[in-house]
């Protein structure tokens, strides 16, 4: 009877070790909550890799902030440390992070561990050494334009860092063109208009993201999505873009004046205070 079950024993051992290799690989991925993404992914936001958010223009710098957030809420556990590392003259310019918006996205402020470094250089090799380290649980490095020390090398060097040590790194860009890069995924984000809720109540954010590039894989889709912070998911505004807009097709989008949906807004420049001179 032992030797019946010997075959059947190692059967259900075979099937146990191929159950957690599954487990393993989808651990690696993100889900995003929306099909049409996720589909596009191929099961999610690969965890570990160099991501890259372009805000194109000035404007859009609180959506695609607000958006690099969103992923970082999903692709990292709830209590996992998030680095947020910036420059200067944008700390100086256009003021720090709202930690009422990181609230009304669902982030604790609490988790939230930033860095103000002088010039995009020394931005970069700080970055570097904060995603080599496996405690961080996400990092967001925040650049500007296209200063010459983001080049094809700094990037390649930022994802090797992150494949080594498991950390997601997360390229915020803002009023930047796209050039070379070793992301795995690159994203644009536009702002959107979010539609009022009942009695005209402050609508959900809503941002227009599109799947600029993906290695190994499809990109082109296009989507007009509402973030669900209660679930922490991304859905469809209004139904629009199910399955990514086709490349070459503007998807409708309301572009009317935007509600006081919640992204990381900066806090307003304030005019400086006038200097007492020495009596």
């Amino acid at each position: 009877m032992a030797e019946s079950l010997s075959p059947l024993t190692a059967l259900r051992q075979r099937i146990a070790a191929m159950a957690g290799v599954q487990v393993a690989e989808s651990a690696n991925l993100a889900s995003l909550g929306h099909a049409g993404i996720d589909a596009r992914l191929e099961g999610g936001l690969a965890r570990g890799q160099l991501h890259e958010v372009i805000a194109g223009e000035a404007d859009d710098a609180s959506s695609a902030a607000g958006f690099a957030s969103m992923l970082a809420r999903r692709v990292g556990p709830a209590d996992a440390t998030i680095m947020w590392l910036r420059e200067g003259d944008a700390q100086r310019g256009g003021g720090g992070l709202y930690a009422p918006g990181l609230v009304d996205l669902g982030i604790d402020p609490a988790r939230l561990v930033i860095g103000v470094l002088p010039d995009p250089l020394s931005l970069l090799r700080v970055a570097a050494e904060v995603v080599r380290c496996p405690d961080v649980g996400v990092a967001v490095i925040e650049l500007w334009k296209s200063p010459r020390a983001l080049d094809l090398t700094a990037t390649r060097r930022l994802a090797v860092a992150a494949e080594s040590s498991g950390v997601t790194a997360l390229l915020l860009r803002v009023a930047a063109e796209e050039t070379p890069s070793a992301a795995h995924t690159r994203w644009r984000v536009r702002s959107v208009a979010a539609l009022p809720l009942e009695a005209d109540a402050p609508g959900h954010t809503a941002l227009d993201v599109e799947l600029v590039r993906q290695r190994g894989g499809r990109a082109g889709g296009r989507w007009i999505l509402e973030w669900d912070r209660d679930q922490a998911i991304f859905r469809d505004q209004a139904g629009i873009g199910q399955t990514g807009t086709p490349p070459g097709i503007e998807p409708q989008i309301n572009r009317g004046a935007a509600l006081s949906g919640a992204v990381v807004s900066a806090v307003p420049r304030q005019s400086p205070r006038p200097r007492r001179r020495a009596g």
